[in-house]
């Protein structure tokens, strides 16, 4: 069992849901149940799996939560593109944010090749 507080990777991703919600706040309130919703629940699904994860008894199971992460921040990076799509960011934002999960994606999966060994 890992504290998850004390994990690089979930600080990291509370950091990221921060940034995307505040990102995501000038999107049209017509998106509120929309791409909004979707953004922020995929950003916020990041930590959680990562958080609920470390509570597992077994480095598999651990693992699985964190490919569940991978998988959130893949949702996420398609959920900007979308934005930038319909002209809610540019095409700037959308770079700088996906360096940002980029980075966070390769942490996770290092630390989840890191419980396979």
């Amino acid at each position: 069992m890992h504290n998850f507080k004390n994990l690089i990777i979930w600080q990291k991703g509370i950091e990221l849901v921060t940034e995307i919600y505040l990102l995501s706040n000038p999107y049209p309130k017509e998106e509120i149940f929309g791409l909004t919703s979707q953004t922020r629940r995929a950003a916020v699904s990041i930590p959680l799996n990562i958080s609920e994860g470390s509570a597992k008894s077994s480095n598999k199971d651990f693992a699985r939560f964190l490919e569940m992460s991978i998988g959130s921040s893949n949702e996420l990076e398609t959920s900007l593109i979308i934005a930038r799509n319909l002209a809610f960011i540019d095409d700037k934002t959308l770079f700088e944010y996906q360096q940002k999960i980029t980075d966070l994606r390769k942490m996770i999966f290092k630390f989840k090749e890191s419980l396979d060994s």
